[in-house]
Parts: structure tokens; C-alpha cells; sequence
């Protein structure tokens, strides 16, 4: 008879009063504007990050460090205006992820478009697997939940916050607009590399610094950018599919875009399409891109 006792629960990790009393802020805001009428809570979360949250946090200037970097010729004021807009692009999609129903009862109306819809369409009928990948750009989340709303089994991969508590609120957010969500890591490899091989479609984002990833070039300078999403496609016969969620001028509403499928190669050229399908959003539409990120932090010299 085994003499072994019950295995100890993991260690508890300890109080961080400084988390704790950021998302008690973070949630009194949001509890706050989720109060108010759906345009009037996105109109005042972005208006709150563009002029008090950003500037007090250092994102402004993080936003303005980039663009000086990416388009040193462009006026001060042009730059300016883009790192504002920015801004006010975050804080309105922090606010529609967090107003579930309202956002899920406007995406329901979107019509997604482009040659990569037909093409994610004739996959679902074959079974067979897709990867839509995508950047911070617009609110990606509005074309999953459209897609989602049509009856694809789209599943999402998520990087846990360092702020455990705001992070515990944050997944649930994501697990709301339906379809599985998985986390970064070994458990949340197996679930989506499950999902994949069962023929269901998976949500990623590329457009942040892996350490260790090939530089490639993105807006003029190299960015390391990781080819897990090629290597993926290529591993499991699954579409690779790029797809954006551009904000109307209306500050509400989406335009949803599936570019055709990323031909089969070598992962680095798979990634350098995908990256060229977003520099032409980026240059298209500044404003809705996610400036604050260091995206060119491990990149090396242009």
C-alpha cells in the first residue's frame, strides 16, 4: 500500500499590492462605462485612453517613439495625430470586448468579405483545418465573433497578463464571444493542436517581438516575427488565412476582410505575405494599428 500522502497544491502566488489596485481601477472603469449607452462607453473609453490613460502610462510617447522611427520624414503633427488615433483605437476595443452582448449583436450583421471567406467556407465543408491569422489592427475580435456568429468552431491562443487579477477577467472576456480559447504554453499548445487536427479553425496574432524569431522586415525595419503560424499550417494541411477588422469612420462598426490563402512554401516567405497583407492596412489606416507595442525592439538595424 502506497504510503504516499495527497500531492500539495501549488504555491499560491503572493499579494501584489501594486496589481491589485490597478485592476480594482481598471475594473471601476470599466464597470463604469459598461453604465452608459454602447456608442457613448466606446466613444468615452477611447476619448479616457487617448488623452489621460495613454499619456499617464507612457503609451503616447512609446506610440510617437515608433512612428518617428518608422516615418521620420512625416510631419510632427501627422505622427502626432496617428499615435492619438491609436489610442482611442485601443480604448475603444478594450470596451468592446468587454460589452459582450452589444458587440456580439453587431457582429452578427457583418457580412465577412474577400476571396479567404470562400475559401474558409470550402474548408469547413472539406473539414479540414484553417489558421486565420492576424495583427493588433482595428478589432480583430469583431471578425471572430462574426465568423463565430456564422457557425465556425473558431478557437483563440492568448498570452495570461502579468496582472493575475486583471488576467482572470480578461479570459472570460474572450471565452464569451464563443469558441475555445487557449493559453500560451504546453496545455495550451495540445488543446489547439486538438482543435486543428479535429478540423476546426484557430485565431492567432503575429505582430509582437519573439525573442529568438528571424527578423523580417515590417514597415521599413526589421521586426522578429514568429513562424509558428506557416510552420502550423504547414504541419497540420491547414489554410493560412489572413483577415483584418477595420473600424468605419463611425467608430462603431466593421468592415471584415479574409485575404486569399496564404500559398504553401517555406515558412519565412509565408510570413513575409502575411506581414506585406498587414503593412497595407497599416499605411491604409495608421490610426488602427497598435502603435504602443516595441515591435522593433529585437530587430536589429535597418
Amino acid at each position: 500500500m502506497s504510503t504516499d500522502g495527497p500531492e500539495p497544491l501549488p504555491a499560491r502566488p503572493p499579494f501584489r499590492p501594486d496589481h491589485f489596485l490597478v485592476n480594482f481601477a481598471a475594473r471601476g472603469l470599466i464597470g463604469l462605462a459598461l453604465v452608459l449607452p454602447y456608442s457613448w462607453r466606446v466613444g468615452f473609453v477611447g476619448w479616457l485612453m487617448r488623452w489621460v490613460i495613454g499619456p499617464v502610462a507612457g503609451y503616447g510617447a512609446r506610440a510617437r517613439e515608433n512612428l518617428a522611427l518608422v516615418w521620420p520624414d512625416r510631419p510632427e503633427a501627422e505622427r502626432l495625430a496617428i499615435a492619438e488615433a491609436s489610442l482611442d483605437n485601443a480604448g475603444r476595443t478594450l470596451i468592446e470586448n468587454y460589452s459582450t452582448r452589444a458587440f456580439l449583436a453587431r457582429a452578427q450583421k457583418i457580412e465577412p468579405e474577400g476571396p479567404g471567406y470562400a475559401a474558409l467556407v470550402a474548408a469547413q465543408a472539406a473539414k479540414r483545418p484553417v489558421i486565420l491569422i492576424s495583427g493588433h489592427f482595428g478589432n480583430y475580435e469583431a471578425a471572430r465573433a462574426a465568423l463565430v456568429a456564422r457557425g465556425f468552431d473558431i478557437g483563440g491562443l492568448y498570452r495570461n497578463l502579468s496582472n493575475r487579477y486583471f488576467n482572470a477577467h480578461y479570459v472570460e472576456t474572450m471565452q464569451a464571444f464563443g469558441g475555445p480559447v487557449f493559453p500560451q504554453g504546453r496545455a495550451g499548445t495540445a488543446g489547439f493542436v486538438r482543435h486543428l487536427k479535429a478540423g476546426g479553425q484557430l485565431v492567432l496574432l503575429f505582430d509582437q517581438d519573439v525573442a529568438g524569431a528571424p527578423a523580417l522586415p515590417f514597415l521599413g525595419h526589421p521586426a522578429r516575427t514568429a513562424l509558428s503560424a506557416a510552420e502550423l499550417a504547414l504541419r497540420f494541411g491547414a489554410d493560412l488565412i489572413p483577415f483584418f477588422a477595420t473600424r468605419l469612420p463611425d467608430g462603431l462598426s466593421f468592415r471584415v476582410t479574409l485575404d486569399a490563402p496564404v500559398p504553401p512554401g517555406d515558412p519565412e516567405t509565408m510570413m513575409r505575405q502575411v506581414t506585406a497583407a498587414l503593412e497595407t492596412r497599416v499605411l491604409a489606416e495608421p490610426g488602427q494599428w497598435f502603435w504602443i507595442h516595441r515591435r522593433w525592439k529585437g530587430g536589429g538595424q535597418a
